[in-house]
C-alpha cells in the first residue's frame, strides 16, 4: 500500500482516513472495516441512505486485500457547527436521528454521531463519515448517545436558554459539551421535565459518579431495538420543537436602513452590472445578513456562501433558502473581527476560516455596509482589513459609508474624548491603504445616499 498523508482532522477512526490526492478529497477503507464496508454497501444500505438524501453519495475507485479507496462527493466549503444558526444546527441534529434510525431498520447502528460529520451543500444537511456504521448487537444501548446528547442536543439547550452565541463554545469543546457542565448551566426549574432529567440530568449523575471507574468495571446497560427507537424518536420530538427565544439588532435590518428605496435600488442595479461584467460563479457576501442582495444578483451561481455574526439574520437566510430551493446558498455565521481560528490537535484538526475561504478562492467578494463597523466598532486600521480581504478576494465589492452618514456618526459619537484619532476615517486613508493589495476598477456614489461603492480587483503581487 502506498503511504497516504492522512487529512489533519482523520485520525480519531481506526476504520480509515480521510487524505487528498491533487484536489481531490478521498477516503481509505483499512481491513478492519472491510467486513462492515461489503455489508453496507451490499445491503443496499448506502444507495438507499444516499437517494434518501441522508449519507454523501461516492464512488469506489480502488479494491485490493489492504484498502479500498472510495471518493465522496465534492463539497465546495466545510462549515464547522460553531459556524451554523440555530436551525441549522436542528436540521444537522434531527439528520443525524433519522439517519441512526434508517441504519438500524437495515440491521445497522451510527456509531459515530459527532457534529463534525455533517456538513451544508446543495441547500440542505448532509452526512458525511461513510465509515460511522456498524453492525447491530441484539440489546446494547446505542453507543453514540452520549456523543449525540454532548454533540447536538446540549448545544441546542444552551442557545434555547441563553441565546444563540452560546452553539460557539463548541469551538471550546470539540467532543461536545460536557452533560455535568451542561446540567449546572440549565435552569433549576428544567430538573422538572421529564425528557431533560431522563437525557441530560441523569447522564451527568451517572457521568460524574463513574468518572473515577479506572478499572472500566462499570456495567453496559441492555436496551432493545424498540427501545433505541422510542429514544430516538422522543429525542426527534424534542429536537423538532424547539426554538430560539430572542431578538437582535440585525435580525430585520433591512427594515431599519438609513437610505431611501431609490438608493437601495441603485445598489442593487450596480451590483448586478458589476456581477454581469465578471460572470462569477462562487461568492461570498461578508457581512450579507439575510442574503438579500445575493439574491438580487440576476445570474446562476454555482456557490454563495453568505456570512453574519447574528445568528437571526443566518437563521432567516436559511430559512428562506430553504422555502426557495435556493441549492447554490450557503448561509454561516461569522464574525469578521474574529473569524474562527484553525483549533484541535496541533491547531489543525479544523481549519480557520481563512484557510478554508483561501481554498475555496471565491471569484468576488461582497463586503456591503461592513468597513464602518470593522474600522469604527473594532478599531481596526484600513490597512489590517485590507490584508483581511486581501487573502481571498480576487475581486472585492464594498461599500464605503462616508463620514457624513447617520451610521458612522453613531459610532464616531461612542468615541467620546477619542473620536479625533479617527480623523483618519475617509476616502483618501482608505484608498491608500487598500492599494496595498487592490487596484480601484471603479468607484460609484450611490445617489441619494452617503455612500460609495467601489469594484476593487486583487493585484498580481497578491495573487494565491
Amino acid at each position: 500500500m502506498n503511504k497516504k498523508t492522512k487529512h489533519s482532522s482523520s485520525f480519531r477512526d481506526p476504520s480509515g482516513y480521510v487524505f487528498i490526492e491533487g484536489n481531490e478529497l478521498k477516503r481509505c477503507v483499512l481491513p478492519i472495516y472491510f467486513s462492515q464496508y461489503n455489508s453496507l454497501k451490499n445491503s443496499g444500505f448506502f444507495q438507499k441512505a444516499i437517494q434518501s438524501d441522508l449519507l454523501i453519495s461516492h464512488e469506489e475507485e480502488l479494491v485490493s486485500e489492504s484498502e479500498i479507496i472510495i471518493r465522496p462527493n465534492k463539497i465546495p466549503f466545510i462549515t464547522y457547527p460553531y459556524e451554523w444558526c440555530f436551525n441549522q444546527y436542528k436540521e444537522a441534529a434531527l439528520l443525524t436521528l433519522k439517519l441512526h434510525k434508517f441504519a438500524l431498520e437495515y440491521g445497522y447502528i451510527l456509531k459515530d454521531a459527532s457534529a463534525y460529520n455533517i456538513a451544508f451543500n446543495t441547500g440542505k444537511a448532509i452526512f458525511i463519515d461513510t465509515l460511522s456504521f456498524d453492525f447491530y448487537q441484539e440489546d446494547k444501548p446505542w453507543r453514540a448517545y452520549k456523543q449525540f446528547l454532548m454533540h447536538f442536543l446540549a448545544p441546542l439547550l444552551l442557545a434555547k436558554y441563553h441565546g444563540a452565541s452560546q452553539l460557539k463554545l463548541m469551538s471550546n469543546y470539540l467532543d461536545g459539551i460536557p452533560l455535568p457542565l451542561m446540567a449546572s448551566l440549565l435552569p433549576k426549574k428544567t430538573k422538572l421535565n421529564p425528557f431533560l432529567f431522563s437525557n441530560i440530568y441523569l447522564p451527568a449523575k451517572f457521568e460524574s459518579k463513574h468518572s473515577e471507574d479506572y478499572q472500566g468495571k462499570t456495567k453496559e446497560g441492555i436496551l432493545s431495538k424498540s427501545g433505541q427507537i422510542k429514544i430516538i424518536d422522543s429525542l426527534y420530538a424534542y429536537i423538532k420543537d424547539l426554538k430560539l427565544n430572542e431578538s437582535s439588532e440585525w435580525g430585520n435590518y433591512y427594515t431599519k436602513t438609513n437610505y431611501s428605496n431609490s438608493a437601495f435600488l441603485e445598489k442593487e442595479k450596480i451590483l448586478n452590472r458589476w456581477s454581469n461584467s465578471l460572470s462569477p460563479k462562487t461568492i461570498i457576501d461578508v457581512g450579507g445578513n439575510d442574503g438579500t442582495f445575493v439574491r438580487s444578483i440576476k445570474m446562476e451561481l454555482e456557490q454563495a456562501i453568505v456570512c453574519d455574526i447574528d445568528n437571526n439574520a443566518v437563521d432567516s437566510n436559511f430559512y428562506q433558502m430553504k422555502k426557495q430551493k435556493e441549492t447554490f446558498m450557503l448561509p454561516m455565521v461569522l464574525d469578521v473581527l474574529n473569524p474562527s481560528p484553525a483549533i484541535g490537535v496541533n491547531n489543525e484538526e479544523r481549519a480557520s476560516f481563512l484557510k478554508r475561504i483561501s481554498n475555496f478562492n471565491p471569484d468576488v467578494t461582497i463586503a456591503l455596509a461592513v468597513i464602518h463597523h470593522i474600522t469604527l466598532s473594532g478599531n481596526v486600521p484600513f490597512e489590517m482589513s485590507a490584508e483581511f480581504f486581501g487573502k481571498f478576494s480576487n475581486h472585492l465589492i464594498i461599500e464605503f459609508p462616508k463620514r457624513e452618514d447617520s451610521w458612522v456618526q453613531r459610532l464616531l459619537n461612542t468615541k467620546g474624548e477619542f473620536k479625533a484619532h479617527f480623523d483618519f476615517y475617509n476616502f483618501h486613508t482608505f484608498e491608500t491603504a487598500y492599494a496595498t493589495y487592490f487596484e480601484i476598477v471603479e468607484k460609484v456614489e450611490i445617489t441619494d445616499s452617503n455612500r460609495v461603492l467601489y469594484l476593487l480587483k486583487r493585484k498580481d503581487d497578491f495573487q494565491n
